[in-house]
């Protein structure tokens, strides 16, 4: 005959002494994920191969350089129609329409060409990229170079742009990157020289 309990869930040792119940304890899940919280390893370096981050060149290029093509062509154009209108007769006249169509193609390929100049800064090197009918790549890399420096002509001035010019060992990797606007001139030469002092330190 049981003399326990309904309510007891222990179990009794050898001398009868009843013993507390365990309580099931789930297994950690093999596939719980890690604390998404967690640090990433800070000794990762950053992946070389990865694509590059472009980055395009302000529209104040773009405004100056249409700007400088309606001064110098429009004043053409109105040369070639005046003064062979007026010395051989007006007939001559018509000769301005030849300008004034090398107006309206360099309107369209300025803005094309404006649209292909890129620059990337990567781990190793400065990539540009520029040209619509012929395109053109430069890589820099940052231990090659010897000088960094912003320029900035009266024209550039007046619209707020600026230009870095890079001088390395070999002349045909020396490269230009127009129409930036000054604080970003300042911080890539700022960047591109402290690369190249540590890439050639050995850093």
């Amino acid at each position: 005959m049981e003399t326990g309990s309904p309510h007891d869930t222990g179990t009794a040792d050898a001398q009868g002494t009843p013993t507390p119940a365990t309580a099931d304890v789930p297994a950690p899940d093999a596939g719980t994920e890690p604390d998404a919280g967690a640090e990433p390893d800070a000794g990762a370096e950053p992946d070389a191969g990865a694509e590059p981050v472009w980055r395009a060149l302000p529209p104040g290029l773009l405004t100056m350089r249409r700007l400088l093509l309606v001064v110098w062509l429009g004043l053409l154009t109105l040369a070639t129609a005046l003064v062979p209108g007026l010395l051989a007769g007006p007939a001559w006249g018509a000769f301005a329409v030849l300008p004034l169509a090398l107006l309206l193609w360099g309107w369209v390929m300025l803005e094309r060409n404006w649209r292909s100049w890129r620059y990337a800064e990567r781990a190793d090197d400065l990539l540009i990229s520029r040209g619509v009918l012929w395109h053109e790549e430069t890589v820099v890399p940052y231990g090659r170079m010897q000088l960094v420096e912003v320029t900035s002509g009266p024209v550039e001035r007046h619209f707020g742009l600026a230009s870095v010019q890079l001088h390395t060992a070999a002349a045909a990797t020396d490269a230009t990157i127009p129409g930036l606007d000054p604080a970003e001139a300042e911080r890539l030469r700022d960047r591109l020289t402290e690369l190249g002092e540590a890439r050639s330190a050995g850093l």
